[in-house]
């Protein structure tokens, strides 16, 4: 928690943690207000698990959710009213503290105080809210003119993956271009490592690094989120509202997680046998569960597609099925793999192996499960079941850990956007990842809608080829590079063996090694030694730095 203090009634941060809690309660706070929307972050802790926490110190916690970029009239209103009402000290938090201090600043504008005063309060504790003079000027006349927009050649929103990647294959391609990267977290996560955290093999701390030293030398690091895109006239407006002038735009925000989707999830993740390797902070509690599990009910949920790492779901089972059986009460616990979907694995050559592992584990296959409700102090869980005639009926589950993968969607700053198709996804071509209707808007990653598998593998192959086209666009480069639709999926069938799943379009199998020296439709010590040993270090030490191995773009002729 990075603290600032405003006056002596308020002070703000960034996302609390239930550790700050005890912090604050001894520093006097007795009102916490959450400025933020449950499900921004995956690794985000929910109003519910905060307002539980505070209650045990007597804090009262209020939710004053506050979409990025749209703080109304009656948003900052309600916000002064609460701090003015508060009995004793207030601290209020969102994903970086930004809305929280420009409710506060713009509570402040509205009783005459000068916009140079509070862009310079604001300032002194970390916040740079220069770009809101316009908003200033709205409540006191006298404040000045907003400045102008900020121009970079290249915009990139997102620090995942997917956005450092492109960034670090642009540099390698050319030192000329000024590039901005708009991310608010402080951290990366390494997300195919969680697996292996609820598993037992990976610690969290292998899965973190924080965000300033992967950012490459030469790119500017904007620590703001995005509120709006304004596709037109090549601007990008920040949480701030400040605003971001581009020549070519990149967008690889990664995507959303949507807890909220299944009733009552949120209020029991991490407690109550319920659990998911999709976040950070509770993959280490599956590994306890899985640990402290010796007989009852194991369920494993998939929702519909599409999904980040559409295995995930069934490698959990198959680790945790694993360490049952090596520990001799696998048979005393019923072991079942719960899918909204119709088949195992989207594509079928890997079917049969990952069968005899179902059948090895004596694992129930549940097909066309989707998790609607779940109730953890009861540990029961509600599926909407489809029948062949698509007729659907509600079914009751009793549990005794439960690990659930949730329902996935765009970022709502894109889904509500104009980059965005019907469902909410960058619209992109598969074939180029250059946006169908903006040329100079490109899209990698999670959060774009060519029909390809959205792992990690699969950014790692597209950053060289929007960095490629990005540069063509330019007049920089002859060709024009091609994405087939590489994805690839290490299935952790058990500890030590992993079917190592690669394949692209249409579900054609695209494997990097022959056969002979890995055969990826049989389980094999190879493909964990790659997935333990050496994809962390190609993830941190050549992806994220612009050293291309394996993944030289296909080109055509421009």
């Amino acid at each position: 928690m990075k603290t600032a203090t405003i006056n002596d009634k308020l002070s703000l941060s960034d996302q609390l943690l239930i550790s700050d809690i005890a912090d604050l309660a001894s520093s006097g706070v007795k009102t916490i207000i959450c400025n933020r929307p449950d499900g921004e972050d995956s690794d985000q802790l929910t109003f519910t698990e905060i307002q539980a926490a505070a209650a045990q110190y007597g804090i009262i916690a209020i939710h004053q959710a506050i979409t990025p970029g749209q703080i109304s009239g009656e948003q900052v209103d309600a916000f002064r009213q609460a701090v003015d009402a508060a009995d004793g000290k207030v601290h209020a938090y969102c994903r970086t503290g930004t809305r929280s201090i420009t409710l506060w600043s713009l509570s402040e504008a509205r009783t005459g105080v000068p916009a140079a005063t509070l862009i310079e309060r604001a300032e002194s504790v970390g916040y740079d809210l220069s770009g809101m003079a316009e908003k200033f000027a709205a409540a006191n006349p006298d404040a000045p003119r907003a400045p102008t927009p900020k121009e970079y050649d290249v915009v990139i929103v997102g620090g995942g993956a997917g956005g450092i990647s492109v960034a670090s294959s642009l540099l390698k391609r050319t030192q000329d271009l000024s590039i901005a990267i708009v991310d608010p977290a402080e951290v990366h996560y390494y997300q195919p490592g969680w697996t292996m955290v609820g598993g037992g093999v990976f610690t969290q701390e292998q899965t973190v690094k924080s965000m300033s030293s992967l950012i490459p030398s030469g790119v500017v690091w904007i620590k703001e989120a995005v509120a709006t895109f304004a596709p037109a006239s090549n601007q990008v407006t920040l949480e701030d509202a400040s605003v971001l002038q581009y020549r070519q735009l990149v967008v690889a925000p990664g995507l959303k997680l949507n807890w909220g989707a299944v009733e009552g999830l949120t209020e029991t993740l991490g407690h109550n046998g319920v659990t998911s390797n999709y976040r950070y902070d509770l993959a280490p509690y599956t590994w306890k569960l899985v640990q402290g599990l010796k007989s009852g009910k194991a369920i494993f949920t998939q929702p519909p597609m599409p999904i980040k790492c559409a295995g995930a779901p069934q490698k959990a089972m198959y680790l945790s099925s694993d360490h049952w059986l090596k520990s001799q009460v696998l048979g005393n616990i019923d072991v079942e793999f719960c899918n909204a979907g119709a088949v195992l694995f989207g594509v079928q050559e890997y079917v049969p192996a990952l069968m005899e592992y179902v059948k090895k584990y004596d694992a129930t296959l549940s097909f066309n499960h989707n998790l609607v409700k779940i109730d953890g102090p009861s540990k029961t869980a509600w599926f909407e079941v489809k029948d062949a005639e698509g007729n659907t009926q509600v079914v009751e589950k009793t549990f005794d850990m439960i690990h659930v993968c949730p329902p996935q969607c765009a970022p709502d700053f894109v889904a509500q956007s104009e980059l965005a198709d019907a469902n909410g996804w960058v619209d992109v071509d598969q074939t180029t990842l250059q946006h169908k209707r903006f040329n100079n808007v490109w899209s990698l990653g999670d959060v774009q809608n060519a029909p390809n598998a959205k792992t990690a593998a699969a950014a790692r192959v597209q950053a060289p080829i929007v960095a490629n086209n990005l540069l063509h666009e330019l007049g920089r480069e002859n060709w024009v590079a091609h994405y087939n639709g590489y994805g690839s999926c290490p299935l952790t069938v058990e500890r030590g063996k992993i079917v190592l799943a690669e394949f692209g379009y249409g579900g054609k199998l695209l494997p990097s090694f022959p056969s002979w020296v890995l055969n990826g439709r049989k389980p094999t010590r190879l493909a964990w030694w790659l997935k333990e040993i050496i994809l962390p270090p190609i993830y941190w030490k050549a992806m994220l730095r612009g050293r291309e191995w394996m993944v030289t773009p296909v080109h055509e002729k421009g």
